[in-house]
């Protein structure tokens, strides 16, 4: 295990603690042993047991994204959709509201899981408040948010302004269901920017509590504590 900081975890009781979703907010997915625990443990049973819905919206927000890359994620191929629910279906944010809630809203209540992907993060901020996902959230003290990368960067106060580099946003907020933010993709080999240096500089703008995480690591949310869970390298900005 190679940590930024020598603890493997960390908690802290700043998350409200009313009833809403349980999340677990990665950079790159369940891609270990201890992140695939810890979405077990949020579940309260086997994988096997739950049913999941996965949402591709965020990635219709990305220059980098493509249909290829959507159908990869609802395909399986992503270390999401792929680990052996009892079934998956998908729900996509853009079409529901087009749809009467009576029909999509028991969907979302009946999965013990919401598989979601990354992309752009204030696109999917939009679509989640439009398609009225948003507000169903703090009913759903039952279900599972997993996130990548902008699918957990959705849930945090805001974003910062490196993060809107390929969009024409000019407003970095998005839902704050969490107070802190969330630096996705730490010393990627694809993303030669995303260093700790750079973290820093992003975290002094935002101006809120911040975790750099990479690939490796997972910030576990449930009955108002934060708990970092990692096989990688992570660090606290604040």
């Amino acid at each position: 295990m190679n940590s930024i900081l020598d603890a493997r975890a960390e908690r802290h009781d700043r998350y409200p603690k009313e009833e809403c979703v349980r999340l677990l907010l990665t950079s790159g997915g369940v891609t270990n042993t201890s992140i695939r625990d810890a979405l077990v443990d949020l579940l309260g049973k086997p994988i096997g047991d739950s049913s999941a819905l996965c949402i591709p919206t965020a990635e219709w927000g990305h220059p980098y994204c493509t249909p290829a890359s959507v159908w990869e994620f609802i395909a399986g191929q992503s270390q999401m959709c792929d680990l052996g629910w009892k079934s998956v279906g998908v729900l996509e944010l853009t079409a529901l509201p087009s749809i009467d809630k009576e029909r999509w809203v028991p969907w979302v209540r009946e999965a013990d899981v919401l598989l979601v992907d990354g992309g752009e993060a204030t696109y999917l901020c939009h679509w989640m408040r439009q398609s009225g996902l948003a507000d169903l959230l703090p009913s759903l003290a039952d279900t599972v948010w997993v996130g990548v990368s902008a699918g957990s960067m959705v849930m945090t106060p805001r974003i910062g302004h490196y993060f809107l580099e390929w969009t024409q946003a000019k407003d970095d907020s998005t839902l704050g269901v969490v107070d802190f933010s969330i630096f996705p993709h730490l010393d990627h080999e694809l993303m030669p920017g995303n260093t700790i240096d750079e973290a820093e500089r992003w975290a002094a703008e935002i101006a809120v509590p911040a975790y750099a995480i990479d690939d490796q690591t997972a910030i576990k949310v449930t009955d108002g504590t934060v708990e970092v869970v990692s096989e990688g390298r992570w660090k606290l900005l604040s």
